[in-house]
């Protein structure tokens, strides 16, 4: 392992709301808190809202401050972008003088999820914005949205819970909405110019 990623790993560990699992964890069983995330991590009965590919966390960093009633968990596998999320959510809180008692940072692979989280974590909703759009056939299945992960989040989603998708790809969006619909979801709302919708917590 490279002195970088020993570093940034390091640094991660620094900041308590940050999940790494062990290597038999995430490879070799269930995650540990698969069915407790409220009553061993969270520490409270609060909704769990997820973000799939929270990258830098300039999305999580703005959202979670606003909702202290509401847990945030950004998921992503990369640690040269969560050890930047990690960053900008200390930075916002700061701001904000609040404590960062309601977002975590969680280095998970999204493939594996259903070992992650069970209907019994009432995950409430899962954020999805301008994932990797995987243009090529072979790779389609990667996508975030293809109707088997979508299969896989029905397995902990809470009933009335809800996916918010966002994407600048024409391709994605238009072949998102046929796994949608082939993975039996229902789309409430759908606009192609989000700047120009009504809607008023777009951020």
């Amino acid at each position: 392992m490279g002195k970088d990623k020993l570093r940034r790993f390091a640094e991660n560990l620094t900041f308590e709301c940050f999940v790494q699992p062990a290597f038999e964890e995430a490879f070799r069983r269930d995650h540990p808190l698969k069915g407790h995330w409220h009553s061993d991590f969270f520490h409270n009965d609060r909704p769990i809202v997820l973000e799939l590919g929270c990258g830098k966390g300039g999305f999580l960093s703005q959202l979670a401050p606003l909702h202290p009633d509401i847990n945030y968990l950004g998921i992503d596998i990369t640690d040269k972008v969560l050890i930047l999320a990690k960053r900008k959510v200390e930075a916002a809180y700061a701001a904000a003088q609040l404590p960062p008692d309601n977002v975590k940072i969680a280095s998970l692979d999204i493939e594996r999820l259903s070992g992650v989280f069970s209907p019994a974590d009432t995950v409430q909703r899962i954020y999805i914005n301008f994932c990797n759009p995987w243009p090529r056939a072979k790779h389609k299945k990667r996508r975030l949205t293809y109707y088997k992960k979508l299969e896989m989040y029905k397995t902990f989603l809470k009933p009335d819970s809800e996916i918010r998708f966002k994407t600048d790809d024409d391709e994605l969006f238009d072949e998102s909405l046929e796994y949608f619909e082939q993975s039996g979801y229902e789309i409430l709302y759908l606009t192609r110019d989000l700047h120009a919708s009504d809607v008023t917590d777009n951020i």
